[in-house]
């Protein structure tokens, strides 16, 4: 088996992941709706996966280093495919065993998301393949298995019903499980290495939060993408919605905006997996994180045109893709191998936490100035907050390969 079959399958692994998911996070809330006919239950359903899927990727960390990268991914999936197909396998089970199961999921892919993560630096040394390429095309692949999910779900639940649609979820862990079981294999010098050292649990959480506190650079980054997030579920959950519904008045519009910023991100990733090892990957995430924020917000408080809110949206969606590949590259070459379980756990918190807060904040503003201030604002908030990072390029334009870990930390 060539090693670049192993980083194949560890890849085509964690994007069937997405995929399934993105199946099941349609299926098991219409299976909700339809079996008690409440909204509000819908919506503790996903929060009852996406809790635990954020917490599990922090306070899991440490004892997925004690158990093994590829062990815990394989027995993660496992146990994941398990919690589906109970689902499936107790109908008419209470509300509150439903939340059970989902959030027993939640808390294994959380988990196992992490491992893989991690796991693709070592396969892709080892294939001789630029991390920059790898994070942009995983980027991209995952994008498009987010955008696609959803629709491939809502087409199973017409055509076999939710519960045979869980069952798709189910299966997909099952061949993540395969795929990681009988393709990949961590590297000699990965794999031999001796074990590190047994720390307390408590002290092994901290690692992760101390290192990545002392590192200002990485902080700074992973602060941004907090504030994307925020924003872009704050425009996605809400925005949005209102600003087609108060001047457009059609649902139709919906699709075109959100499929036009899709379609920019989709075409962004396809550019910068060409270009992106020949661009210097800091001024590539500061101006993309400039670009691809605030002008849709700004786009869609200052117009009525639609063609304009289409085409900034394509233009932010482009400029966005640079973002999630520079700040995923810049986590593997600053981080050291042992701590990167725990700090991409304690990174992926901060920055996942930014999409709750924003669809609350957004429906917040929206309701108590109204509409187009709260866009305005939001804009205005949104480009100070990314002007930082360029100011500071501006005045110290450095390649962050030119420094590592240990003297931004110092």
């Amino acid at each position: 088996m060539s090693r670049r079959s192993g980083l194949i399958a560890l890849f085509t692994a964690d994007v069937v992941s997405v995929l399934g998911n993105r199946v099941s996070m349609v299926a098991i809330p219409w299976l909700v709706l339809t079996t008690t006919g409440s909204p509000a239950k819908m919506g503790l359903i996903a929060g009852a996966e996406m809790l635990p899927y954020v917490v599990s990727g922090v306070l899991a960390a440490p004892l997925a280093d004690r158990f093994g990268l590829r062990r815990t991914s394989i027995v993660t999936d496992l146990g994941s495919a398990v919690a589906m197909a109970a689902i499936v396998m107790t109908p008419g089970s209470s509300f509150a065993w439903l939340c059970l199961l989902v959030a027993i999921a939640g808390t294994l892919r959380g988990l196992g998301d992490r491992v893989k993560h991690v796991m693709l630096k070592p396969m892709a040394d080892a294939a001789g393949v630029k991390m920059i390429r790898v994070t942009s095309s995983y980027e991209g692949f995952t994008r498009t298995a987010t955008l696609v999910g959803a629709p491939i779900g809502g087409l199973l639940i017409s055509w076999i019903g939710p519960n045979k649609a869980i069952w798709v979820d189910a299966i997909s862990f099952l061949v993540c499980a395969a795929l990681v079981a009988c393709l990949v294999r961590l590297p000699p010098a990965v794999a031999d290495a001796p074990a590190p050292p047994k720390e307390p649990y408590f002290q092994a959480l901290r690692g992760g939060f101390s290192y990545l506190r002392k590192d200002q650079l990485l902080l700074g980054m992973i602060v941004m993408v907090f504030f994307l997030n925020v924003f872009n579920q704050a425009g996605t959950a809400v925005f949005v919605p209102l600003w087609v519904e108060e001047v457009l008045q059609s649902p139709a519009a919906l699709g075109l905006l959100f499929g036009a910023f899709a379609a920019g991100a989709l075409l962004g990733n396809v550019i910068f997996i060409v270009l992106g090892p020949r661009l210097p990957q800091y001024a590539s995430f500061v101006i993309g994180a400039a670009i691809g924020g605030a002008p849709r917000l700004f786009a869609l408080g200052l117009s009525h045109q639609l063609w304009v809110v289409v085409s900034v949206s394509f233009c932010c969606g482009i400029a966005n893709a640079a973002v999630n590949p520079v700040m995923g590259v810049t986590l593997y070459e600053r981080v050291p191998a042992a701590l990167q379980t725990r700090v991409f756990g304690v990174t992926g918190a901060i920055a996942f936490i930014g999409i709750p807060i924003g669809g609350v904040l957004a429906g917040w503003s929206a309701a108590t100035f109204g509409l187009r201030p709260a866009l305005i604002a939001s804009g205005v908030i949104l480009l100070v907050v990314t002007l930082v990072p360029v100011y500071r390029w501006w005045r110290h334009p450095v390649e962050l390969a030119r420094y590592p870990a240990s003297e931004e930390a110092a």
